[in-house]
Parts: structure tokens; sequence; C-alpha cells
């Protein structure tokens, strides 16, 4: 078959249909083309992680996908056009499949470097779930790495820093790595990678006789053996690293995880959505990828993710999102620097607690002066994007805390003059609204250390006139089962799970957080940073951690079902639709959350001030 016949064959059978053609000639030039009689092995992949992907040209082969329970009859037939051999060269491991060929066959065998870009398109990602879902119904239960240490599929690559950087690159290429460890002192590493290498190498010029530990990246995150592998992705992507170290309990390096390690662990399958986001070539391939979100959670929760880390995940996946919309938008507008802003994602996606219904709450500070008719040019930008995100499912905040507005997109030396009018008078210009807006900011586009607004706050339990009115307006917000208006107008029987339970907890957590100088964002974590304060004892800060995890719980589960009924995910759940079991934790969390704010209210009206926000900061 000559390369033009074998980019036809393949142009018609997914994954490759949706392939340009130029992509497919590259694909059939660099194939083979092998034959094979009746019974012959083509493929174990159980002895050995495969490097190519085989298409079947002709015949028939039988394929065994689970090596510990051999059997006569195979589990798979694969005819002409079908495709085998992925699995093992996506995830890099001995994990099948077995490949005989039934009479005479011919297959195309694709190199790996080839093959792997099409997996990763919007076709490819529809194949690959397609094969996944055909596969959980022809077995009782995929496989599923819990631990760290399951991920780690060879011994690293590990160099001294004084190895010149020429033969780490060599030493790389000849074992297969795509990175290199540096052995430090003290139980520390560095990263020599690809990427690093071009970066520092061909970009900026520095001669490869340089030792590895000049050319370094020390950022890598590092995790511990026996940690779960969900933690481990998680860390991944916040940190928005390209590999992630695993030491054991001493600090002795064990092995190096790359994001592909994860493609087979449906406790960790946010990544593969992950990349796929972050790779969209278009915002209607951003949107199609980002449909796929609220399936994704549901699969982790019913697997047995905890409610709190699936939450958690999608925050992160709102982060790749936003990221890529302002990347869409700025390389339409050439004449607007795409590194002169922080972009602050505020509100629930801020703390990482976003869900299906959140809103994509923002603000933007500028490096520099900037003068008001560009910064007008950008305002018109981020209104773009926030069009992005609409049509990737997110909206922005109805009450106009987004970027897009003068309010919330300033230069860094106004968000610094503003901050401090806050504090002086918290009681004008919305002060305490905008204090507490801005608190939970969390820089995920440009410089982290950049807004200046947040390093205004760092120390806001200093001006006690400005905590007391934070208070009060934290304890404004009460917990309740109905409220007396809708009693009184006969609405339906529904309970705003957000406003009426977790919004008080959310408030209390800024605040207590805020009074003992904790920089924590998630709920839990400032709950447990001001565990044991003077207006938080140890009880009632367990006991709010507790409900808080249990109602983003019970929250995120009836929004997946909402969704799953065709439903846009609200807060709002119609009681009478609730299982006996759910409004009863309800009722108990509602009286339980009156019970921390009636403490509070009491404490803040007949105990001095000084007494109650005298706590020392969090260590």
């Amino acid at each position: 078959m000559d390369v033009a016949d074998l980019a036809a064959f393949l142009a018609r059978h997914p994954p490759f249909e949706s392939v340009g053609t130029a992509a497919l000639e590259a694909i059939a030039q660099g194939s083979r083309v092998d034959r094979f009689a009746d019974g012959d092995l083509i493929l174990d992949a159980f002895r050995n992680p495969s490097v190519e992907v085989f298409v079947v040209l002709e015949g028939r082969v039988h394929l065994w996908n689970d090596a510990d329970t051999p059997a006569d009859e195979p589990d798979e037939v694969v005819s002409p056009g079908g495709v085998f051999g992925f699995s093992a060269l996506l995830t890099e491991r001995s994990i099948g499949p077995r490949a005989v060929a039934v009479g005479a066959v011919v297959v195309a065998r694709i190199p790996g470097a080839l093959a792997a870009p099409v997996f990763t398109s919007r076709r490819g990602a529809r194949f690959l779930t397609e094969i996944v879902s055909s596969a959980r119904r022809r077995v009782p239960a995929a496989p599923a790495y819990s631990l760290v240490d399951d991920l780690i599929v060879r011994p690293p690559l590990v160099v001294e820093p004084t190895t010149p950087v020429v033969e780490v690159a060599r030493r790389m290429t000849a074992e297969g790595v795509p990175c290199a460890v540096v052995r430090l002192e003290a139980g520390r590493f560095g990263l020599v990678t690809d990427s690093v290498l071009r970066t520092r190498v061909l970009v900026e010029g520095r001669p490869p006789s340089f030792p590895a530990h000049s050319m370094m990246d020390t950022s890598a995150p590092t995790a511990v053996l026996g940690d779960s592998a969900a933690e481990a992705l998680l860390l991944l992507l916040d940190r928005g690293a390209e590999f992630l170290l695993v030491t054991d309990r001493a600090g002795q390096l064990r092995g190096v995880v790359a994001p592909r390690d994860f493609a087979v662990s449906p406790t960790t399958a946010g990544v593969s959505l992950h990349e796929q986001l972050r790779r969209a070539t278009s915002v209607e391939d951003l949107a199609c990828h980002a449909a796929g979100i609220p399936a994704m959670l549901s699969d982790l929760l019913s697997r047995g993710l905890a409610s709190g880390r699936v939450i958690a995940v999608n925050s992160s996946l709102v982060d790749t999102l936003v990221r890529r919309a302002i990347g869409f938008v700025l390389a339409r507008h050439p004449e607007l620097s795409v590194d002169a802003f922080t972009w602050l994602s505020l509100g629930s996606n801020g703390r990482r607690e976003a869900v299906l219904s959140s809103d994509v709450d923002s603000a933007v500070a500028f490096d520099g002066p900037v003068p008001d008719a560009e910064i007008a040019r950008y305002r018109a930008a981020f209104g773009e994007v926030y069009e992005v995100l609409a049509r990737a499912g997110l909206s922005g905040d109805q009450h106009g805390a987004t970027a897009r507005h003068a309010l919330f997109a300033r230069t860094n030396d106004d968000w610094r003059a503003a901050g401090q009018q806050w504090l002086a008078a918290p009681a004008e210009h919305n002060g305490a609204m905008m204090t507490s807006l801005l608190v939970d900011g969390r820089p995920i586009h440009g410089d982290p250390g950049l807004p200046a607004v947040t390093k205004v706050f760092g120390d806001l339990r200093r001006h006690p006139g400005t905590m007391r009115l934070l208070l009060q307006e934290s304890l404004s917000k009460r917990a309740k089962l109905r409220p007396v208006r809708q009693i009184l107008t006969r609405q339906p029987d529904t309970f705003d799970i957000k406003t009426y339970a977790l919004l008080p907890i959310v408030n209390i957590a800024r605040w207590a957080a805020l009074s003992v100088g904790s920089a924590a964002l998630p709920t839990t974590e400032r709950l447990r940073a001001a565990s044991g304060s003077a207006m938080l004892p140890d009880e009632q800060a367990g006991t709010l951690i507790e409900v808080f995890e249990v109602l983003q719980r019970l929250r995120l589960r009836y929004q997946l079902m909402q969704h799953r009924a065709g439903d846009r995910p609200s807060d709002l759940i119609t009681t009478s639709r609730m299982s006996s079991i759910d409004r009863s934790v309800i009722a108990q969390a509602v009286r339980e959350i009156s019970s921390v704010q009636r403490r509070m209210d009491n404490i803040s009206h007949f105990v001095p001030a000084e007494e109650w926000a005298s706590s020392e900061p969090a260590q």
C-alpha cells in the first residue's frame, strides 16, 4: 500500500477521519505496513509498552485485554479500520493488549510520535471516551490507582549538579526519558527537562557545556509515597507543573510522575480534560471540551473521590478555561499585551470552591502606569473573555464583580490607594464589600506577586474598625431554613443552599482567618487556621468544617442531578424532591451554623474588641 492509499484508508476511520490532509500524509509516510500469518503474535503489550499504534488494514485480529485472566475466547475482534495498541502507547505502561492474527492479516504500524497528537484532538478524545465507555460495559470494574506509588513507571534518571548539560541531554535521549533529576544537598532536587533545554540552550543561548545546576528548574512539586493519586494530580494542576517528584518518607527520590501517567486512573481523569482545554485551538474547541466537565465530575464523585477534591478539580478546570479564553482574546488584539496585567480569580473560584452554578468573579491589576484610554481598551477585551467563557458554559458575576468593569480593573498604584482608603473608611465607597471580595483573590494569570491590593489587606487585623465592620457584614447573612418573605408570599417550598447555609460559613471563615493573620483561601483551611481563637473555639471550628463539607457534597450532588435532567444547575433545591435524610441534614446544619453565629454576635456586642481581636497570627 503506497502513502496516498494508506492516507485515504486512515481518513475513512476514527480517530483519523478528522485529521487534516497534510497530517495524514505525514502519518502515512512515517508508517510501516506489515503482513502476518494465521496465529502470529502481532503485539504483546503486557510484556513491553507499545511505542506504536496498530491499524488493521486487512483481515481480523483477536485481542486479549487482561493478562491475569487468560481465556480461549478473545475479549475483542478487530476488523479493518480497527485500532489497537494506543493504551500502552499513551500511558507508557505494559497494560496490553495481546494481539494475534486470525488468518492473513495486514496492519499499519504508526510511530507513537505521529499517532499521539491524533488522540489529543477533539475527535481523538471522543474516540477514547467511546472506547472507555464500551470497556466499562464489558468489564465490572476499571483499574484504578489510589496511590501515587502506582503511577511510577520507571526509575528516575539522576545526574550530578556538575554534569554538563550536553551530557544530560545525551543520557535523556539514550534512556528515552523527558527529564533528568539533579541531586542537590539536604534532600533537595532540581530538574532538567526538554522544555528547560529548549529555553535555556536554544533560545537563551547558554553554552551546552554549562553544568546542570546552572540550568535546572527547582520549582517541581513533591509528593510522598503513600499520597493519593488524586492529590498528586491536584498538585500538578495547581502548580501548572510538567513533572511531580516522588520521594519516600526519608526524602529519598523514588520516581518522577508526568501528567500522562494519570491517563489510566479513573480517580485522576481530570488531567485528560485539563490537557484538552489547555490545548484547545479555537473557541469552538474550548466550548466542546468544556461541555464534558459535568460528566467528568459526576464520574469522579461516583468513583469515591471526596466531594471537596472533586470541587477543587472543577476549580482547576475553570482556571484553565479562563487562561485559555484570555489567550484567545488577546491574540485578536495585538495592540494589547498579555503580560501587562495579573488576573485575579475572586469569589468561590478564588477559594477553589467553584461548582457548576458558580459565577466567574475577577479583578485585574496592571503593572505600572496605564492611561485610562488604554485601560478602557483592555476592559473591552476582558468583556470578550467573558463572551468566550459564556460559550463554554460559565457566567460572570451578575452584580458586576468582573474585570470588564472599571471598579475591578485598575493599576497597581490605584489598587493600593483604594485599599488604603477602604481600610481608613470602611463604611464608605462599599469598602467592606470590596475588601471581602478581594481578600478571596487568587492570581491565575500574570505575575502572582504583582497585585498590591492583596498586600494592603495582609495586615487587616491591625485595623479594628474595619474588622468590626467586616464582622457585622459577615454575620448579617443568617443561616435559616426558609426566609419569612418566602413564607408570606407562598413561594414554592425551596431551599437556597448557598445563601442560607454555605455563605454564612464562608463569611465566618473569611473573617476568622483575617483575625488571626492567616492568608489561607479555602474555607476549611481558614477555619482550621482560626480554630482555637477567642472568637472560634476548636469545637465550633471543627463543627463548621464538617458541616461545610457535608453541604458542599450535597450541593454538588444535586447540581449534577439538575444537569442530567437538562436543567441549568443552581443553588435552589426543591425541598419536596429531597430525601428525608437530606432534609434532616440541612436542618441540622442550619442549627449548627446559627449557634456559631449567635455566639460570635454576642461576643462582638458584649466583649471589648481588644479581647476578641487580639489573637496571635497563624503560624
